[in-house]
């Protein structure tokens, strides 16, 4: 019965990829608009994993991620290479979020996401993209 939706697989990557991207959209604008010292206190959850240096590079880089790496999510452009960094960016946040002691409960939203980004990393986009993946 459910096999007749298996014709439909790039439909739904591109649904995946246009819900998930635009909300990375909204997510990341702030931070990337916050300025030097959003991207400082965001690049300071990089000393979770042990590093302290240049919290501003960091915190810009996850910005960049997250608004940056929906829009490649949204229009299938340099996909794999933005699926990576999302996973990344989904890693620190989880790893910011143990260190701070806060629950599963509370870091679920960051690991799930990763999960997603680690996957489509290995799908791909699907045929309805700009790009090769």
């Amino acid at each position: 019965m459910w096999s007749c939706l298996s014709r439909y697989r790039d439909f739904g990557l591109l649904v995946l990829r246009i819900g998930v991207g635009v909300m990375f959209l909204f997510h990341g604008w702030p931070k990337l608009t916050g300025g030097p010292d959003k991207w400082v206190a965001l690049g300071q959850s990089m000393g979770y994993l042990g590093i302290h240096a240049v919290p501003v590079f960091w915190g810009f880089m996850a910005a960049i991620s997250e608004f940056f790496g929906g829009a490649c999510l949204i229009l299938g452009v340099v996909f794999r290479p933005a699926c990576l960094l999302m996973v990344s960016t989904m890693v620190v946040a989880a790893t910011m979020h143990f260190g701070r002691g806060d629950s599963l409960q509370t870091a679920s939203h960051a690991i799930e996401l990763g999960f997603v980004f680690f996957g489509l990393l290995f799908i791909g986009p699907g045929r309805f993209g700009f790009g090769r993946g």
